[in-house]
């Protein structure tokens, strides 16, 4: 037998023998393999490629430092990382934007966010309470268009529903890092908290996880003593300010995917200009989970847009400015004028 003969006899060999040791611990794909681990369908009903609509407020989110245009307004960037995280996509509803053009937007996207801020009267106001009520009829219609209304937007959905313009009290909750008192029987199956681990509850109610910035809000008897704001919210939790005065801080409408939150889980995860905001992994949970919760519900719209009309008005289509080096509390944010 020649060398290469031999050589060739040996590897066969070896492969062979090889090929007997492993057979017992080597699984080679089979179709049955491939249908057992066959991905699930889709649920028809869930929707996702959810966008929502975040409305601008008023000025540039730095007290001028970026810009004193007198048309100017902002969307802080941690509201759109917020929502983006959730997995959804942001369109930006500029809120002096004409009014066809809002009504455009808005029959883009299947949720919508109300921001945090300053402005409670004039031409921001009366957007507000437009945008509000468009949120309304078309839930009233039988689509399930969900609203997350946070700080300023809790203050301005609680003067919508109550028709008072005077109905909000000064509280002392400035910068302040928070705990959140569950009221008895506040369903937190069927809530904002539906996602939250019985555990994350407790901590919410002994552990300062949610972030207050505000200086007005309701006080629980005040809005039970409201006709029209009782029967339209359910109370969560309270919250004391920091002389242990009592404010509503989380309100879920009976009838409406509308959930207005006093604080700001937005800022756990995506704001750092502020000392006082909770950083802690489950300062950042409960964040997630609000988000998730959110856009849980968006996905239940029935909204189908066109996929180019989405681009076309997506916030990819701006670019967020660096703001933490001049502004008051916000890291970034994306300007419009």
């Amino acid at each position: 037998m020649s060398p290469i003969s031999l050589v060739f006899q040996l590897l066969k060999g070896s492969i062979f023998l090889f090929s007997v040791a492993t057979s017992q611990s080597i699984l080679l794909p089979t179709d049955r393999l491939y249908q057992e681990q066959s991905c699930s369908s889709v649920d028809p009903v869930s929707y996702n490629y959810p966008v929502i609509g975040i409305v601008s407020h008023p000025g540039d989110g730095a007290s001028g430092r970026l810009s004193n245009a007198t048309n100017v307004s902002y969307i802080a960037a941690s509201y759109v990382k917020f929502v983006e995280a959730a997995g959804a996509r942001v369109v930006p509803i500029v809120y002096n934007e004409p009014e066809e053009t809002l009504l455009e937007k808005l029959k883009l996207v299947n949720g919508v966010l109300f921001t945090g801020g300053s402005a409670k009267t004039g031409p921001y106001f009366e957007r507000i309470k437009k945008v509000f009520q468009i949120i309304l009829d078309r839930n009233d219609a039988g689509e399930h268009f969900p609203l997350l209304a946070i700080c300023l937007g809790f203050e301005l959905v609680t003067k919508a529903v109550s028709k008072d313009n005077n109905i909000l009290e000064r509280f002392s909750a400035q910068n302040q890092a928070s705990i959140l008192q569950f009221v008895d029987n506040a369903a937190t199956d069927i809530s904002i908290f539906q996602r939250f681990s019985p555990q994350l509850i407790e901590k919410l109610s002994t552990e300062c996880l949610a972030m207050q910035n505000h200086m007005f809000g309701i006080s629980p008897q005040r809005l039970q003593t409201n006709d029209a704001l009782s029967k339209f919210f359910r109370i969560l939790t309270t919250t004391p300010d920091k002389n242990g005065k009592i404010y509503v801080s989380t309100v879920q409408a009976y009838n409406y995917p509308v959930t207005a939150l006093q604080w700001h889980p937005e800022k756990n995860v995506f704001e750092w200009g502020v000392s006082a905001i909770p950083h802690t992994e489950d300062a950042v949970l409960v964040s997630q989970s609000v988000g998730n919760y959110f856009i849980s519900e968006a996905r239940k719209s029935s909204t189908r847009p066109s996929a180019k009309k989405v681009l076309d008005n997506l916030i990819y289509n701006y670019a967020p400015i660096f703001s933490g080096a001049i502004g008051r509390g916000f890291d970034e944010v994306y300007i419009f004028q």
